[in-house]
């Protein structure tokens, strides 16, 4: 004999919607976010006429090990490392085997100076300015053989859009 009572209808119908909508995932408002990148993926960012890859350096731990024990870099490779605020930067190349050039950027992108890193050279080598807040560390003469010269600028909106998949809000550093 066939069950007729609708109560118990309704309750298998219910169950399995809830059933349905728990395996299907239908509870959540939103998908899931992607999981933010590393410090250890490259970003397309151009510099000056040039696209180059580079790693973003963000957090305090990050800015600190940049490119130590580095024993290669692809030709047009490097590391952006991202300040909150313009100050007056400085850098140093401990436990760092590669030869390098350090460029540093004001808050508009615009490259100001450039200094060459010597390996294990542990000699701050700090910025004149102090209106500062990306320095963006390649190969040794990257910048003199593409003709990166002070004026040149950093892609602000790649960096924005790095930043974005590295998971921090851009307007924390000043960019939109």
């Amino acid at each position: 004999m066939k069950n007729a009572n609708p109560v118990s209808r309704a309750w298998r119908w219910w169950l399995a919607l809830a059933l349905a909508c728990g395996l299907a995932g239908c509870a959540r408002s939103e998908a899931p976010k992607a999981t933010p990148r590393t410090v250890e993926h490259y970003f397309p960012i151009r510099l000056g006429e040039r696209t180059v890859r580079l790693q973003v350096a963000v957090l305090m731990p990050e800015m600190q090990r940049g490119l130590m024990g580095r024993r290669e870099l692809g030709a047009d490779d490097g590391m952006l490392f991202v300040y909150t605020k313009p100050d007056r930067l400085s850098f140093w190349m401990r436990n760092t085997p590669l030869p390098l050039d350090l460029g540093y950027f004001d808050a508009a992108g615009e490259l100001k100076e450039v200094y060459p890193l010597l390996p294990f050279d542990e000699a701050p080598v700090a910025s004149r300015g102090d209106r500062l807040q990306f320095a963006v560390e390649m190969n040794q003469g990257w910048y003199a053989r593409n003709g990166v010269r002070p004026g040149a600028k950093l892609d602000l909106k790649a960096v924005a859009a790095a930043l974005r998949e590295r998971g921090f809000e851009p307007r924390k550093f000043g960019l939109e």
